[in-house]
């Protein structure tokens, strides 16, 4: 009886766990791919998006909001085009792409863009989770001392607690293995969003006092100068460039969606699903929260403590926030550690630590495939990021210069150059005119919500105290 020992075909049985490149079968849907983006997409970013409408207003605020959504999802089109090669060769990772569609320096460019920016998001939603949990802490002293007591904490225990369970996680293999825990998380940030817009509407519908808004933000006067106006405004384009962020991963979610039907056709309607549902949400969440609290609103509209009461409510959003970053941890942690461990297990291929996997048997779960190699590496990043996550605990700032950083050269630069590439545009087209003055417009705007985000990180500096971060 014959047997195909590389692909793993049995004669007679029509099945393989390989697909025809000899890599691991993909399983993904639209469905798993959706989960994906959405767990993705809705981050942390949707906790600011009411700060940042109370700096731009009700004009500029909105109009944000869907133009960085539509831009996302046309240069995402564009994306998902370059999966495979004009000889219909898969591309694994966002680098790939690029070595197939650009190469040279740009490749290059690419990896230090993209994986600067997976660190930084990891970094991230460590202090964010942290900042979830110091509020369930603080609200149930609130609950029981009265919102007059201050109720700090300290956020380096749960930042530490945070680490410990992504240890943990961290031992899943890869992204094909994380479709349960995005599905969770999907519905956790789904859950945390709309207990949000809940609140708001409660906080408008109770009467509380009307907030003061305005058609562009808040206004210069005696708590804010013009200098401060305009660099906040930067800032708060970073902070919406964040909210879509998922560029850098789009390549690696498209690389999970199983054999059979275009892996392009399944990435579209995933993106169109995913980026709808996302802006719904962040209108919603974004013009009720600033509907809400006007132009005194929280950096953090669940954390910030805008809301006190239903006390329970609020902790269960706080939760549902942690939850759901736990998942999109080791979403965005996974290129990554893909990276590393294919160079690692290419530059040392006869090494057993590095290349060894030892099968366990886990109930319910099949055989879990064990790496000595992985267990130190991973668990050595993660611990790097915790520490730097107690080190810079600064939420609006750091948000708004990650979204700043990556939105230009990931969500628009690359996926416009290589599209023109694989198509053949010609230059000084029409086409090629307008797709550059395009990009050109969405680099100013990324390259002033750094400035913007890099000042307010500054004057956070000046007066902070590295691990002693205090909520």
């Amino acid at each position: 009886m014959m047997r195909e020992t590389n692909f793993g075909m049995e004669a007679g049985h029509g099945y393989s766990k390989f697909d025809d490149d000899g890599r691991i079968k993909r399983t993904g849907t639209l469905m798993t791919t959706s989960a994906h983006i959405i767990t993705a997409v809705i981050g942390s970013g949707v906790l600011s998006l009411a700060w940042a409408l109370a700096q731009l207003g009700w004009i500029a605020g909105p109009i944000s909001l869907v133009g960085f959504s539509l831009m996302t999802w046309f240069t995402s089109i564009l994306l998902a085009d370059c999966y495979r090669n004009a000889d219909g060769t898969r591309n694994y990772t966002y680098m790939d792409v690029v070595k197939s569609n650009l190469g040279g320096m740009k490749i290059q460019l690419c990896g230090i863009a993209q994986y600067s920016n997976l660190i930084g998001v990891t970094i991230g939603y460590s202090i964010t989770t942290s900042i979830s949990m110091v509020a369930i802490k603080r609200s149930n002293c609130f609950h029981k001392h009265g919102q007059q007591e201050g109720c700090h904490e300290k956020n380096n225990d749960f930042i530490i607690l945070f680490g410990v369970i992504q240890i943990i996680l961290s031992q899943i293999p890869n992204f094909h293995k994380l479709s349960v825990l995005s599905l969770v998380a999907a519905v956790m940030s789904f859950a945390y969003s709309s207990i949000g817009i809940a609140l708001s509407i409660a906080k408008i519908a109770g009467g509380d006092g009307h907030a003061e808004t305005g058609l562009t933000g808040i206004p210069v006067g005696e708590n804010q100068s013009s200098v401060d106006k305009m660099w906040n405004t930067f800032s708060a384009f970073g902070n919406i460039a964040f909210a879509y962020a998922f560029s850098n991963v789009l390549i690696e979610i498209q690389d999970t969606v199983k054999s059979g039907q275009p892996e392009n056709t399944v990435m579209k309607k995933a993106t169109l699903i995913a980026i709808s549902i996302s802006t719904l949400f962040y209108m919603l969440c974004g013009i009720g929260g600033y509907a809400a609290f006007g132009n005194k609103a929280p950096g953090n509209f669940l954390t910030g403590f805008g809301f006190y009461n239903p006390f329970w409510l609020v902790d269960l959003a706080n939760v549902c926030i942690v939850v759901h970053l736990l998942g999109a941890y080791q979403v965005f942690c996974q290129p990554i550690f893909g990276f590393i461990e294919k160079w690692s297990n290419e530059k040392w291929a006869r090494s057993k630590f590095i290349t060894k996997e030892y099968p366990i048997g886990m109930p319910f779960c099949g055989n879990f495939n064990f790496s000595f190699f992985r267990l130190i590496w991973r668990t050595t990043y993660v611990i790097f990021t915790t520490v730097l996550a107690m080190l810079f605990p600064f939420f609006n700032d750091f948000v708004g210069l990650l979204g700043a950083a990556s939105f230009w050269p990931l969500t628009v630069y690359f996926p416009i150059e290589m599209y023109i590439s694989k198509a053949k545009i010609p230059k000084f087209s029409f086409t090629w005119i307008w797709m550059q003055i395009l990009s050109l417009i969405c680099f100013t705007i990324s390259l002033l919500a750094a400035a913007g985000s890099v000042r307010g990180l500054i004057k956070s500096l000046q007066t902070f105290k590295p691990f002693n971060s205090v909520s």
